[in-house]
């Protein structure tokens, strides 16, 4: 038997989003019982949840173009807000069009 392959978008992940999903299988994908384990409510669970699903999208996004996903890892993180990001995606679009 080889190495396994190990996806791209899991590497990226840090600990806390792999633990997070452990817990989530582990649950049998219940929102309700992760919220019980890390003793929060429900919808800070799905805006975890959300978020996860978002950085494994960026991922995917990156292989296409690694500036716009640079961006929508900013946004996600909050090192930026989302109308920032879509403008700064939008002018970039506009840029690299013309190019």
């Amino acid at each position: 038997m080889g190495l396994e392959v190990i996806p791209e978008w899991i590497i990226n992940l840090d600990d806390e989003d792999v633990s997070f999903i452990k817990k989530f299988i582990l649950a049998s994908g219940s929102l309700k019982e992760i919220a019980k384990q890390y003793n929060v409510t429900y919808p800070t669970v799905r805006l975890r949840l959300d978020r996860l699903i978002q950085k494994i999208q960026v991922n995917d996004d990156f292989e296409s173009d690694p500036y716009i996903a640079l961006i929508k890892r900013l946004a996600i993180n909050e090192k930026i807000d989302f109308d920032t990001a879509k403008m700064l995606i939008g002018e970039y679009k506009k840029i690299k069009g013309k190019v």
